[in-house]
């Protein structure tokens, strides 16, 4: 497989997840979309180096570009929740729309450590690495975005028991 088709192989296999979890970290679909192709267009300058682990590789750019932005820009609007090709009837997707609003409330780290640790699973060692944080900073914001979405969604209560 050559590098061109290896490439091309990882934005099928991983952009809708990316998409997603980008659009969880901005708050806004359109600059989801923007961050998540200038981290590909890096990637892709960078291909040859970084195709061992080109997930933590992108998901690095994505959180650091994001939180760039939000930095310049100051205001972030959350649409609608990412979307989901399994469509749930049980009510569930309720929540969704409710912990996508809530999560939009948080500043921009403590989302992407939320994210990273619940949206995408990863340990904290992981998005310490991505974030380029120490270990207990990861665990610090995590408390403290868990804390504040108890607070502007307490709804989500019974989600976090």
């Amino acid at each position: 497989m050559t590098d061109s088709e290896a490439f091309e192989a990882f934005v099928t296999a991983w952009h809708t997840r990316l998409l997603r979890a980008a659009i969880l970290i901005s708050g806004d679909r359109h600059l989801a979309e923007d961050v998540l192709q200038d981290a590909l267009i890096k990637l892709a300058r960078r291909w040859p180096k970084v195709h061992t682990d080109p997930v933590n590789y992108v998901r690095t750019i994505l959180y650091r570009d994001v939180a760039s932005r939000w930095r310049r820009q100051r205001e972030f609007a959350c649409e609608e929740p990412p979307e989901r090709a399994d469509h749930d009837t049980s009510g569930a997707s309720d929540l969704k729309v409710v912990f996508a609003r809530a999560l939009a409330r948080l500043p921009v780290k403590q989302r992407a450590v939320l994210v990273l640790r619940f949206y995408e699973d990863l340990p904290v060692g992981e998005v310490s690495a991505i974030l380029r944080v120490s270990p207990g900073t990861v665990k610090s914001q995590t408390h403290a975005a868990l804390k504040r979405l108890r607070e502007v969604a307490p709804e989500l209560e019974e989600v976090f028991i």
